[in-house]
């Protein structure tokens, strides 16, 4: 079996982001290779783990969010000699909490062999609704998953990076979307027109510990999380008119689902994932 790439996005939290490393290196021993991509960090908030510490004026002052971060090192990957030496790669943000014991990569590794249409795969959270309609121990394929924590099969994500002069604005998320507002339905609309599948599975969990943004605010340099979220979504909304011509995040969902449902008329041996 290869080996899967995570990739941790980091702000000047530098301990929550060694924990993180750890508790991979832990309970996922010889499955992965860590990558921490440091967003503009202070070089004294730097985790002992980083491996790019972007530092630009427009990073330093502004960070790279989830699309630019971990474009960014993805491309890093591609550049290197050793894309081909991975499978699968798992991007998280340092505000993800794994349960101590839980071996993730391990996990998640056997779901995309055991799902072999699934491109993407999300650990549940305890906190969301989805977590019912999976059911205990159980995987399903959704129009809709949250972010802190994505699962990616390499060969689905051959099919949609962009080779032609790369750069982490725009190498398998759009860059544009700074925020991220839908960048998350935008990404498994993709899946589904390209014949994969989005899943969430409960056979594993990650939490997103939302104390970093409401707590550490000023450590990481950014908004805070009332400020965040206005601008998260009135910037989203101009990004969604301006790429798509939707008004609403309802567009955008009816539009996800109706790439989810054709998956199921091309692909009916796997309704029984439907939710």
């Amino acid at each position: 079996m290869k080996l899967t790439a995570t990739i941790i996005l980091n702000r000047n939290l530098p301990r929550e982001t060694n924990n993180l490393v750890e508790h991979l290196h832990k309970f996922d021993k010889d499955l992965t290779n860590v990558f921490v991509v440091e967003a503009g960090s202070e070089k004294d908030n730097l985790s002992k783990y980083c491996t790019w510490h972007v530092h630009s004026h427009e990073v330093m002052e502004n960070g790279l969010r989830y699309s630019r971060g971990m474009n960014y090192g993805l491309l890093e990957l591609w550049n290197s000699d050793h894309w081909e030496s991975y499978d699968s790669f798992f991007l998280i943000t340092n505000d993800t909490k794994l349960p101590t014991g839980q071996k993730t990569i391990k996990t998640l590794q056997a779901l995309m062999n055991e799902h072999p249409r699934v491109g993407l795969i999300s650990p549940c959270s305890e906190k969301w609704g989805e977590k019912d309609l999976v059911g205990q121990d159980s995987t399903k394929y959704f129009w809709f998953i949250h972010n802190n924590a994505y699962f990616l099969r390499r060969e689905f994500v051959d099919q949609l990076i962009d080779t032609n002069n790369p750069t982490y604005m725009d190498f398998l998320f759009d860059g544009n979307n700074f925020r991220g507002y839908l960048f998350e339905s935008e990404i498994i609309a993709k899946s589904y027109a390209n014949d994969w599948a989005a899943a969430i599975t409960t056979k594993v969990f990650a939490e997103e510990d939302e104390s970093y943004l409401l707590d550490k605010s000023h450590l990481i340099k950014t908004d805070n999380y009332e400020e965040n979220m206005r601008l998260y979504v009135e910037e989203g909304l101009q990004w969604i008119k301006k790429k798509y011509g939707f008004n609403s995040r309802w567009q955008m969902m009816q539009y996800v689902k109706l790439f989810y449902d054709k998956f199921f008329e091309y692909y009916p041996e796997y309704k029984a994932n439907k939710i």
